[in-house]
C-alpha cells in the first residue's frame, strides 16, 4: 500500500534588506532572522533493497539542496533591488567587501519565496514535488507559498 506523505525541513538564516520607494520604515537598511520551512511531497521509497528505505527524500538531501541554493547565499547578505537606486548604495557596500545580492524583484518576503520556491522546483529530483514554503520574517509575520496555488 502506498502512500503520499509531506515532510518539513527549517532553515534559518540573517539578512538585510531595504525597500526602495516604501513609504514606511522598511525603506530604511534592516534585517531579519529569517526561518524558512520547507515541505516536499511524495511516495516513500517501497524498494526493499534501496538504501534510502521508507523514506520521501533523505533530509540531509533536501538540506543539501536548500543550504547550498539559498542558505548559504544569502545568510548574513543584503539584498537590494538592482532595478532602483539602492544600486549605488550596493557597489559601496561591495567595494567595503561586503555580500550583496541584486534581485531583479522588491526583496520583500512574498517576492523571495518566489524566488525560493523556482530555485528549489529546479533542484529537487523528478519524484519529488515542492508541497509549500514558509518564510517567517518576524515572529509574528510570515509568507506562504503552496505548489496548489500556481499550478
Amino acid at each position: 500500500m502506498s502512500s503520499t506523505i509531506r515532510i518539513t525541513k527549517q532553515f534559518s538564516f540573517e539578512a538585510g534588506h531595504a525597500l526602495y520607494g516604501y513609504d514606511g520604515k522598511c525603506k530604511n537598511l534592516h534585517g531579519h532572522s529569517y526561518k524558512l520551512y520547507v515541505t516536499v511531497i511524495g511516495e516513500p521509497i517501497s524498494e526493499v533493497n534501496h538504501v534510502k528505505l521508507g523514506m520521501v527524500i533523505d533530509f540531509g538531501d533536501l538540506k543539501k539542496i536548500v543550504k547550498e541554493k539559498i542558505v548559504d547565499i544569502f545568510d548574513h547578505a543584503t539584498v537590494f533591488n538592482k532595478n532602483t537606486p539602492h544600486i549605488e548604495l550596493a557597489k559601496e557596500l561591495k567595494k567595503r567587501d561586503h555580500n550583496v545580492i541584486l534581485v531583479d524583484y522588491q526583496p520583500t518576503t512574498e517576492m523571495m519565496i518566489i524566488d525560493f520556491a523556482n530555485i528549489i522546483i529546479s533542484e529537487l529530483p523528478s519524484h519529488i514535488q515542492l508541497h509549500s514554503l514558509k518564510l517567517q520574517e518576524t515572529e509574528s509575520s510570515y509568507a506562504e507559498w503552496f505548489a496548489s496555488d500556481n499550478s
